[in-house]
């Protein structure tokens, strides 16, 4: 089970953290992601990290503001979000491919 939280409304230019608590697998074993779904458009893979934490950046649009991180010790992924911009505004879900795992997803609206 994935469950995410952290998403909320913030005005352009501000800054969010989500998290992702895992549970029923070996969290360190896997390497997880978050996607997004803006308003009316398909969902879309954002960021990813490894098991060994290294972390790959999909969208050029969010390259140098959104970062990805892991505790393993907590179970958790995190994607601290800095600058954001209305096009920022989305579903987020955190993604654990490799045991085809989805969480519910966290709404973070932007405004300019």
């Amino acid at each position: 089970q994935l469950v995410e939280s952290g998403g909320g409304l913030v005005h352009a230019g501000g800054s969010l953290r989500l998290s992702c608590v895992a549970s029923g697998f070996t969290f360190s074993k896997y390497g997880l992601s978050w996607y997004r779904q803006p308003p009316g458009k398909e969902r879309e893979l954002v960021i990813a990290i490894s098991r060994t934490g290294d972390t790959t950046t999909y969208l050029d649009s969010v390259e140098g503001r959104f970062i990805m991180s892991r505790d393993n010790a907590k179970n958790t992924v995190y994607l601290q979000m800095n600058n954001l911009k209305p096009d920022d505004t989305a579903v987020y879900y955190c993604n654990a491919r490799a045991r085809g795992l989805w969480g519910q997803g966290t709404q973070v609206t932007v405004t300019s």
